[in-house]
């Protein structure tokens, strides 16, 4: 690990501030990804600004109905709060699939939006990578792909998104609560959050330099079954080769999410008007245009047999 300089901020504008005084400057608070990729010297930030003591770690409840949870909210105090596992179980369920209890306890709500894809060219620093270095190359493509998207891909990058709460978080519709440098504040959809690959696959999300996370808030709660599955080579403390977040009717009706298939929390609305139809007549529409290749073609079936799965449970439900 290289050597870096270290602030405690004492306000969200105070941190917005100093990091984005410093290109090579970074929020730190549980660190659980952060503090690995420093390790290995993915990433090698000069100056780190301490966010821990922001007051940022409540969950309230809404005048609207709605619930807003704050930046640092430890995973695990989330996935146990009443009121998200009474309204809001999708997401108490998807947090309890993601990483290890002892993880859970430190993982933040931002930094779990903010977690870096896991592909293993992105963690291999032998290998060229456009996320790691830009314009040195995918060592994806051409390699082996097996854990590695099929949808929303480009020529440059075909890592996925590793968070299991994001794609809860993209079914409820949530919204992300910034404070910008400047001490303005704003909301980014959920869906406009995370960005697709393109040209520039090392722009991972919507968040200027020096902008900081402080919450984020879900409307109200959505009446229907509430479910999370998802699949992975060992039951547990591994990431998805596929997941689905739904919120489904007895009718087959609804809305649903995936994880492990794409660069982003993959959710087409327009699609979700064929679920009454079954999961095949959705996954035409959802899943057109996807480019699996030879290691993960299989994950188009799995998708397609997990969310049949769901909706057999939502019907008997």
């Amino acid at each position: 690990m290289k050597t870096f300089s270290f602030e405690r901020a004492r306000t969200p504008a105070e941190a917005a501030a100093a990091v984005a005084r410093r290109p090579d400057a970074r929020f730190i608070a549980g660190g659980t990804n952060l503090l690995d990729l420093m390790k290995l010297q993915i990433e090698a930030p000069g100056h780190l600004v301490d966010v821990n003591a922001l007051g940022l770690d409540r969950v309230e409840e809404l005048r609207d109905g709605g619930l807003r949870i704050g930046a640092l909210v430890r995973n695990s105090d989330l996935a146990a709060d009443a009121s998200v596992r009474r309204d809001y179980p999708v997401l108490s369920r998807a947090l309890l699939a993601g990483a290890s209890g002892q993880l859970r306890n430190r993982a933040t709500t931002a930094g779990n939006l903010l977690q870096r894809t896991r592909c293993p060219y992105f963690y291999d620093t032998a290998q060229p990578c456009n996320k790691r270095q830009p314009g040195s190359g995918c060592s994806a493509a051409g390699g082996v792909t097996r854990s590695l998207a099929v949808i929303g891909i480009s020529s440059h990058c075909l890592a996925t998104h590793p968070s299991d709460m994001a794609v809860a978080m993209r079914v409820l519709d949530a919204e992300v609560e910034t404070v910008k440098p400047d001490g303005q504040t704003r909301r980014i959809p959920i869906a406009d959050f995370h960005q697709l690959p393109g040209d520039t696959p090392q722009q991972e999300h919507a968040l200027l330099h020096g902008e900081l996370i402080t919450g984020v808030r879900l409307p109200k709660p959505i009446e229907g079954v509430h479910v999370y599955r998802k699949v992975r080579d060992r039951a547990s403390y591994a990431f998805a080769l596929v997941s689905v977040a739904g919120v489904l009717q007895r009718d087959g009706s609804g809305r649903v999410a995936f994880g492990g298939v794409a660069p982003k929390p993959w959710r087409v609305e327009a699609a979700e008007r064929q679920l009454p139809q079954g999961a095949a007549a959705f996954m035409t529409q959802a899943f057109a245009g996807a480019q699996p290749t030879h290691d993960n073609a299989f994950k188009i079936p799995l998708v397609e047999r997990t969310l049949a799965g769901l909706l057999q449970a939502a019907r008997a439900a």
